[in-house]
């Protein structure tokens, strides 16, 4: 398809794609990618526009980045609600949107509040759904003076390009924590199987009376079981068992 070389802000939009389709993950963070986003939008998008990405998880949705207090405070409005464009987004998996938030019929309690904060305009587009995680990147609109078609459209373009680059940080971000937590656990493990170890030799212990034993000190001194073994294996030192 042969874009009109004359509609500065088609241009504008593709320049923000090209940019967008350049990100690396060695160079950003989840932070700085939703800080890109925002920049471009607030470049190319009518309605002085902020963003935040909501990420379903079993004890509830969640923000996971926003690049203002608007974008954040209507967001937690919508889980207050249990509703909403992010939240059906994410669900549905089908883009959701309050056009007009003073002539909305559909969210009108959430539509009323964000016009109370001056937001005029609400589209959520769903994340690609990716390892089981379900969520929404969320454009809150201020002071559009553009037509509303018009502004769903550029909104609904940049949404859905720029909700691949956010979706995929955000699993990056999540696999290295997961990693860092699995390598942690893994490290606390290795030190208390070797402290069970030398208590089963020192005191003729099974491996359940020894691991008990220092769980015992752990609940006395409220410290984690790990730290009473790494203490026990660099002292030698240890109470009765």
């Amino acid at each position: 398809m042969t874009r009109p070389q004359n509609d500065p802000s088609a241009a504008a939009v593709q320049s923000a794609f090209d940019e967008l389709g350049r990100l690396s993950f060695a160079e950003h963070s989840l932070d700085s990618v939703l800080q890109t986003v925002t920049a471009l939008a607030g470049r190319v998008l009518p309605g002085e526009p902020v963003t935040s990405v909501t990420i379903l998880r079993e004890r509830g949705p969640a923000t996971v980045a926003a690049s203002g207090r608007l974008a954040d405070d209507l967001d937690q409005e919508q889980y207050r609600l249990g509703d909403g464009p992010c939240l059906s987004a994410a669900r549905t998996g089908v883009p959701a949107a309050i056009p007009d938030t003073r002539a909305a019929t559909a969210w009108a309690e959430l539509a009323a509040a964000a016009a109370a904060r001056g937001c005029d305009t609400v589209l959520s587009i769903p994340l690609p759904v990716q390892e089981r995680v379900q969520g929404a990147l969320n454009v809150y609109g201020r002071a559009s003076t553009a037509p509303v078609d018009r502004t769903r459209e550029l909104v609904s373009r940049f949404a859905s390009y720029a909700v691949v680059p956010v979706s995929n940080m955000y699993l990056y971000e999540t696999a290295v924590e997961r990693a860092e937590h699995l390598e942690a656990a893994l490290d606390s493990r290795a030190v208390i199987d070797q402290a069970k170890g030398i208590l089963m030799e020192r005191f003729k212990l099974t491996a359940d009376q020894a691991f008990q034993a220092l769980a015992r000190i752990s609940m006395e001194t409220n410290t984690k079981v790990r730290e009473v073994a790494e203490r026990f294996v660099q002292s030698g030192e240890f109470p009765s068992a």
